[in-house]
């Protein structure tokens, strides 16, 4: 009977492993479809280009440390939502996604209008959501690589989501005065805001903190 249920219980965790393994392959077999989709004809080739320079570095390095740490499915699918929300302003360019068309066509209400708004936010709900959905992945890599105790356990995942904003919007000002002109703005996609890389920056901040509270409470009890 014991030899039976041993078997049993190595059968269940062989399928249990497989099903970890084949996750993330689903998922990056799905992103690969979508960003392939949208790759073939961009709005703005050139700052499409520009837009997945970043995605083309972070991607094998995520895939190499998912080697590495194993991270969780709900880490995972974050990151999918994420970079797919990309892509989908990488491929209209931010600043001109037509989110506020295609939810007049569905509903009939005129959300920029109604809310009295006059810039495009896509990108600030982008910026969120950098730090709402990368903030798992990051607690996961901190709690496998570097452990921490105290407060210090929950202010540096936010830290390093707010760092790496800082860093992306360095990025954006110093590719703006690289290339200038109508791709140099693109990029940028300030659409006249003067405050625009602080705003960025603070929305990842607010996104991190939810996100972190999220994790901590809702998901990382059941993962243990």
């Amino acid at each position: 009977m014991r030899d039976a249920a041993a078997a049993i219980g190595t059968i269940a965790l062989s399928a249990q492993q497989r099903e970890r393994e084949r996750y993330p392959l689903i998922l990056l077999g799905l992103f690969f479809a979508f960003w392939s989709a949208l790759a073939i004809a961009p709005h703005y080739r050139e700052d499409w280009l520009l837009e997945n320079v970043l995605v083309l570095i972070a991607l094998p390095l995520l895939v190499w440390s998912h080697r590495r740490i194993g991270f969780s499915h709900y880490a995972l699918t974050a990151l999918f939502v994420f970079f797919c929300l990309h892509t989908v302003g990488a491929y209209y360019t931010y600043s001109e996604v037509p989110w506020n068309a295609g939810l007049k066509a569905l509903t009939g209400w005129d959300a920029m209008q109604s809310l009295g708004l006059q810039r495009n936010p896509f990108d600030r709900v982008v910026h969120f959501s950098y730090g709402l959905l990368i903030v798992p992945a990051v607690a996961e890599l901190i709690d496998a690589r570097g452990p921490l105790r105290g407060i210090w356990r929950q202010l540096v995942p936010i830290m390093f989501i707010m760092s790496n904003s800082e860093l992306y919007e360095m990025i954006e000002w110093q590719a703006a005065e690289t290339f200038g002109g109508d791709l140099g703005q693109a990029y940028l996609g300030t659409q006249g805001d003067i405050w625009d890389a602080q705003k960025d920056s603070l929305m990842a901040m607010l996104g991190a903190i939810l996100g972190l509270a999220i994790y901590r409470m809702c998901v990382e009890r059941r993962l243990r």
